[in-house]
Order: structure tokens, then sequence, then C-alpha cells
């Protein structure tokens, strides 16, 4: 493949989707919105700053928005939702989702396979 000379949208959005945990925060906002600790217990195993980072780096690209309830004399509660240029990212996670059942076999425990109705760490 060719370097790239000019701006490619398919290289531009392989580069946002790639970074670690983007697709991650997507899907579980695609449930509907979170704060910020809820959606730290959906994504899973991503730490507080990387989290941060990636929801501030989100905002600015418009595929979430944030919003801060106020939480009477308590600290404020920072709410995650899905912009609709975001939702629309359901059609990537749909097409991963298709692909994977279609190439990808199910990973195997030591008590057998992993079944759909099994939730699984995301």
């Amino acid at each position: 493949m060719s370097e790239h000379t000019g701006f490619c949208p398919v290289y531009r959005a392989i580069g946002v989707l790639q970074e670690k945990w983007v697709l991650h925060i997507v899907r579980a906002l695609l449930d509907g919105e979170k704060g910020f600790n809820e959606l730290a217990r959906a994504v899973g195993g991503c730490n507080s700053a990387t989290l941060t980072q990636r929801l501030e780096h989100l905002e600015q690209l418009e595929l979430i928005n944030k919003r801060t309830e106020d939480s009477h004399g308590k600290l404020a509660r920072s709410v995650y939702t899905l912009t609709p240029a975001g939702r629309e990212l359901q059609s990537v996670i749909d097409a991963i989702d298709g692909w994977a059942k279609t190439h990808l076999n199910a990973p195997v425990t030591p008590t057998g396979p992993v079944t759909a109705a099994e939730p699984t760490p995301c």
C-alpha cells in the first residue's frame, strides 16, 4: 500500500477507532447514557485516566456529549451520551459483530466454549 499524501477518510476513521477502548466506550453508550463510574464498569479494565482521556477526545470529535448533573451537595456527576454521529457507529459495531460470528471461533475456557448468553469482557 502506498503512503497517504492527502486526506483519506478511511485512514482517519481507522486512526480514531483503533485507539484502545474507543469502540468499547461507543458500544457501552449504545445502550444509553451512562455516568463515568457506570461507563467505567461497562467498559471494564480501562483505568480512570485513560477513560477520561478517551472521553475528552470523543467529545472533541463530537461523537459523545457530556453533561454535568448537580448532585445536591455531593460531587457533580458527569453523564455521557452518544451524539447522532456517535450513534451512527452502531452499523460499524454490527459489521464487526457479523464478521466475528462468521470468522472467529468462540473462545474455549476450562469449562468449555463461551456461549453468546455469557457476558464477555469489553
